[in-house]
């Protein structure tokens, strides 16, 4: 059986840091499911760096827990404000831009950050 979600009345719920569209007849979710939507970046937040989308978490710092051998699970349990799907969108978008979140990272590397301040 197809749903009809333009015919039926909707809620937004706020849950965390995300919303939820919630159909109050047939209580189902229906959470974001492109990258596009999950992940976003903004000059404003973050210095532009790309983030989880309704937080402040940077994919980069997902990247980080990620390369200490986290698995998505148990990043998940560490970061319990965010959902599993929004880990592994982090994860996707990093391996889809691995260049630009290496120089990210490598940039404030602390050697550059050294070599940085002597410049200064």
């Amino acid at each position: 059986q197809v749903l009809d979600r333009s015919k039926q009345p909707t809620i937004l719920i706020p849950c965390y840091n995300d919303v939820h569209i919630v159909n109050k007849k047939v209580n189902y979710m229906i959470l974001s499911s492109t990258i596009d939507e999950l992940i976003e970046k903004n000059p404003q937040l973050r210095s532009g760096r790309p983030i989880i989308s309704g937080t402040g978490t940077t994919v980069r710092a997902i990247v980080g827990l990620y390369k200490l051998g986290l698995s998505a699970e148990e990043i998940a349990t560490q970061l319990p404000h965010l959902h599993l799907a929004q880990i592994y969108a982090a994860l996707t978008y990093y391996h889809l831009h691995v260049n630009e979140i290496e120089a990210d990272i490598e940039a404030d590397s602390e050697n550059n950050l050294k070599r940085a301040a002597q410049i200064n």
